[in-house]
């Protein structure tokens, strides 16, 4: 079932073309992972999901009902401010202690309820700005280069846990990513932007188009196999076969 669909969404942004003719869904379950250069329109893609941006041309349905959360790439607080966790995540509607327990430890961030916001490290501060999004269990987790500042390892810990949050919520999750080998990894499917779709399909697909490989060369395809070959022998996760083919235009 599709809880997103795109049809032929076109967005102008300040007399620019932002993104033109794009046409995509996603569906209940899967992880889809959007990479593009700087400027290729990935953030817009986002925010038009998310209803924060209108389209110019096309259309966006969403299934009725549907919920989502959402994950920033970033977010500033004051080191001054004195703001605890709990009171972070209550932040504008208040949520029972046990709801909110319940969010952290989905975003493995037990133990930082009462804990200053200021005094978490960088990859702590993440996973409780996913624990926000997830208090009102999605069906659409949406991340926006979430691991921004993190270092290899800590970005890669990430990524295992919203596939965690996959499988054990059931949430459908679209992501912006930069750390192409990480990310691709973790995806049943990844969406390659520049103000158009260019390539879509299986992270195998993917990464060996041509369109591909233009924008981002061939270097990830070696990290890319290593690293799907470390996390197949860990964690045996493997993408459904309802999306083993892909479509790359060879324009």
């Amino acid at each position: 079932m599709s809880l997103v669909t795109l049809n032929n969404l076109s967005v102008h942004l300040g007399g620019h073309s932002a993104l033109s003719n794009v046409d995509f869904t996603i569906d209940k379950g899967e992880i889809v992972t959007v990479v593009g250069p700087n400027g290729s329109g990935k953030t817009t893609l986002m925010r038009s999901i998310i209803g924060a941006v209108k389209p110019t041309a096309g259309t966006i349905s969403r299934t009725p009902g549907l919920r989502i959360g959402y994950v920033p790439q970033s977010l500033s607080i004051d080191a001054t401010l004195p703001l605890t966790v709990r009171r972070f995540l209550c932040l504008p509607v208040r949520h029972s202690k046990s709801t909110m327990l319940e969010a952290l430890a989905d975003a493995g961030a037990d133990g930082l309820l009462d804990r200053q916001m200021s005094a978490l490290s960088g990859g702590q501060f993440q996973r409780v700005l996913l624990a926000r999004a997830l208090l009102r269990k999605p069906d659409l987790l949406i991340l926006d280069e979430p691991t921004t500042g993190l270092d290899q390892p800590g970005s890669a810990a990430f990524y295992r846990q919203i596939e965690q949050v996959r499988r054990e919520l059931g949430s459908a999750v679209l992501m912006v990513s930069h750390e192409l080998h990480v990310v691709m990894s973790a995806s049943d499917r990844v969406i390659c932007l520049n103000g158009h779709v260019c390539c879509h399909g299986t992270p195998d697909i993917v990464a060996t188009a041509p369109e591909y490989r233009a924008l981002f060369g061939s270097g990830t395809q070696g990290a890319l196999a290593l690293y799907r070959h470390d996390h197949d022998h860990h964690h045996h996760a493997h993408a459904p076969d309802s999306h083993e083919h892909g479509n790359c235009d060879h324009a």
